[in-house]
């Protein structure tokens, strides 16, 4: 969306309230698979029209705005839609796609956004108030939501996978993956350090996920999925114990708790290793601040500044040893008990 200092302030206000829509264009062309179609067979509208078996008139309607937000192009002398790179990250398939991202901003994600009044009036999150559950029992009772939502977490984790390397995670033998999700991380992990072993903490529905990943990578002999609550218990015996984009799911008095946990049960010579996006003031990146809401509105969660995660740590007994800025806002903390 162009906002430059040309266009009237009254304009550009118009423009960020039909926000919603940009997002409803983009889930809409993922439904009908546009960026992949156009990527595979490049054509004019009145093709892809008939390729999908949608309203000819209405998808042009939904072409422009696709036009627009430079997700396809057109060649104005014979008008065949080409993808572009910004496009290109809404196909299957590609790393780090945003297609899972969008598919769920159609879902009950994006209602609950649309109930961000409540979620600021109350503090308390808007998918519970909703849905009258939070958001992870809801998708345990909806495999292919859930599966969408994992599958947007490890897309994330692909934008930052190549800087993880600072992690060093051929030193640690056992690594443990606390709220691991479908174990893409661990995935990587194993693969890229054939003499370690792994083992994922997850719920029930979750678990299975992760028991699917491994046997399709050949790993399933190297990596134990454990069914649990972190709040109650984590895996003994780790030799490094990570916590990816579980602590900005909770409150601060959940995460302590959560930290509490990973302390008592970790051995005293393990270290955790925590990674979150970061806050870092006011004037972040625009992107910080809405996944803030996101969390709001969705989890009850936040996302924090580097300060408040450490003060979390500190308070649970361990000490940072090690920071690592990676790619989008995420850090990558690594800590150790306070002996």
């Amino acid at each position: 969306m162009d906002i430059s200092e040309e266009i009237p302030y009254e304009i550009v206000m118009r423009q960020l309230l039909l926000g919603r829509l940009v997002s409803s264009a983009l889930h809409a062309a993922v439904v009908l698979r546009i960026p992949d179609v156009v990527h595979e067979d490049p054509c004019t509208a009145e093709e892809l029209a008939v390729h999908l078996d949608v309203n000819e008139p209405a998808l042009r309607r939904l072409v422009r705005v696709l036009m627009n937000l430079e997700v396809i192009s057109e060649d104005p002398a014979n008008g065949v839609l080409t993808l572009t790179p910004l496009g290109n990250t809404l196909r299957e398939n590609v790393p780090g796609t945003a297609r899972h991202s969008a598919l769920l901003v159609g879902g009950p994600i994006g209602r609950c956004w649309d109930q961000l009044l409540a979620a600021v009036r109350t503090g308390e999150p808007a998918f519970d108030a909703t849905f009258g559950v939070d958001v992870f029992s809801y998708l345990d009772g909806e495999a292919d939501l859930q599966g969408v939502f994992y599958g947007s977490q490890a897309a994330d984790l692909e934008i930052t996978l190549t800087e993880l390397v600072v992690v060093g995670w051929e030193s640690y033998r056992t690594v443990v993956d606390v709220g691991g999700g479908d174990g893409a991380l661990l995935e990587h992990v194993l693969t890229a350090c054939p003499e370690s072993r792994g083992v994922v903490l997850e719920t029930a529905s979750v678990a299975q996920l992760a028991r699917s990943r491994m046997a399709a990578a050949g790993l399933a002999q190297r990596c134990e999925v454990v069914i649990g609550d972190f709040f109650e218990s984590v895996p003994s015996g780790g030799d490094l114990y990570v916590l990816r984009d579980v602590v900005h799911d909770w409150p601060d008095e959940r995460c302590a708790a959560l930290l509490r946990v990973c302390r008592r049960d970790m051995p005293a010579s393990a270290a955790l290793l925590v990674i979150e996006r970061t806050m870092a003031s006011n004037e972040d990146h625009l992107l910080n601040h809405l996944m803030d809401l996101y969390m709001l509105a969705v989890v009850g969660g936040r996302e924090r500044t580097a300060g408040e995660m450490e003060q979390l740590l500190s308070d649970a007994g361990f000490i940072v040893r090690k920071r690592h800025r990676l790619n989008g806002g995420v850090v990558a903390v690594e800590a150790t008990q306070v002996s």
